[in-house]
């Protein structure tokens, strides 16, 4: 029998001396399964209860987003584009249209940009609360995945006055939105987010104050402020590292800097905090709704009309938002067409996958839940 340290313990621990048997290694696949999220195989050797290696291995669901989108043009390409996180559709087309606005010229009028900033809050509240349901059965907290199930309802109601669908809305165009809000939404909006509100504060009685939700997570994969940094995560995973960074707030779009709201931060860094962060978000997410209904123009267009078409000059854009899982971009390269020559994406799931070997190295197996969910990483959305 040999004993030797492996090749990416060296990379993720430099200098670490810790000596493993062979024959004591066990290779266990974790999937490839759909746990309520996509596709998803993370492979692990363990010794023992003790996880020394870990690969994931994404990729089960790849849908091939940026080559179709070589082939459509500039508004047929919105139905497809928000497959990826069909339950926070509005943020992954946020940036597509800011960039496609900026290859044309387009001037999105005011009341539109307000909507934009409404319905995207509505979809991250939306898209966290299902997260937040799976990483509730992921540590087997049956209760805090009917809840957040149930209140999601509040918000997809809303969306489906707001869009006329409950789920992929496509309600994001270039040069705006489809159309405006029915009679009376503004009432209903703000009645129902409130509520809304005030079910997110239960959940610290039943989840988060929860000794055996603080018992597993507490100092579970650390991850340190420089290394969230160097690893290059975003969203929850880096400000749950104590950095103070919010897309919304660094680099504003639309009417965000004119909106009252703060950047959740705590300085753990371990599974908890990342379970946190996304859950205070929501908060923030109800005062940016209340008072963007408080100062959008009470009429006005809501898009701009635009040409049969319209083609983009020789130039490329780049533009991002803060989604429900953190940066996302959008590069689009055009060249004089109705279509983009070529469309990047650039999500903030994928960004987050590369911490996992790092926190699980080391860690044990029973954990592995609880850190991996932490993550908030989508499968389908990192694979695209």
């Amino acid at each position: 029998m040999s004993s030797h340290v492996y090749p990416k313990e060296k990379e993720i621990f430099p200098g670490l001396q810790l000596e493993k048997v062979d024959d004591r290694i066990m290779t266990l696949n974790v999937g490839p399964q759909h746990p309520g999220s996509g596709h998803m195989r993370i492979i692990l050797k363990v010794d023992g209860d003790y996880i020394v290696h870990c690969d994931p291995d994404p990729g089960y669901v790849h849908r091939g987003e940026e080559k179709m989108a070589e082939y459509r043009n500039y508004i047929t390409n919105i139905p497809h584009l928000e497959r990826p996180v069909i339950h926070d559709s509005c943020n992954i087309l946020y940036p597509y249209c800011l960039g496609v606005e900026e290859l044309l010229g387009l001037e999105v009028p005011e009341r539109a940009k307000y909507l934009r900033v409404i319905a995207a809050e509505l979809n991250r509240c939306v898209y966290t609360q299902y997260w937040l349901a799976i990483y509730g059965i992921f540590l087997g907290h049956s209760t805090m995945f009917m809840w957040p199930m149930g209140d999601r309802e509040l918000v997809i109601d809303l969306l489906d006055k707001m869009t006329g669908a409950r789920v992929t809305h496509a309600y994001f165009v270039p040069g705006g939105v489809r159309n405006d809000l029915p009679p009376n939404f503004e009432d209903v909006c703000l009645r129902q987010v409130n509520y809304f509100e005030k079910r997110l504060k239960e959940y610290a009685d039943i989840f988060y104050d929860n000794p055996i939700l603080i018992s597993r997570t507490k100092d579970t994969g650390i991850l340190s402020r420089e290394d969230a940094i160097k690893l290059g995560t975003t969203g929850s995973v880096l400000r749950a590292s104590g950095v103070d960074f919010d897309i919304r707030k660094k680099e504003p779009y639309d009417v965000y800097e004119e909106l009252d709201f703060q950047t959740n931060v705590l300085k753990e860094g371990d599974s908890y905090a990342r379970s946190k962060i996304p859950w205070l978000d929501m908060f923030e997410s109800c005062r940016i709704i209340r008072d963007a209904l408080k100062k959008m123009p009470k009429s006005g267009s809501v898009r701009v009309k635009l040409k049969p078409n319209p083609k983009g000059g020789d130039t490329e854009v780049y533009r991002r938002v803060e989604s429900g899982r953190g940066s996302l971009g959008m590069h689009i390269i055009s060249r004089g067409k109705p279509q983009p020559y070529r469309l990047k994406i650039s999500v903030g799931s994928f960004r987050n996958l590369i911490a996992m070997p790092h926190l699980l190295t080391g860690e044990m197996l029973g954990n592995m839940p609880a850190v991996y969910w932490s993550l908030n990483y989508w499968p389908v959305e990192a694979d695209r």
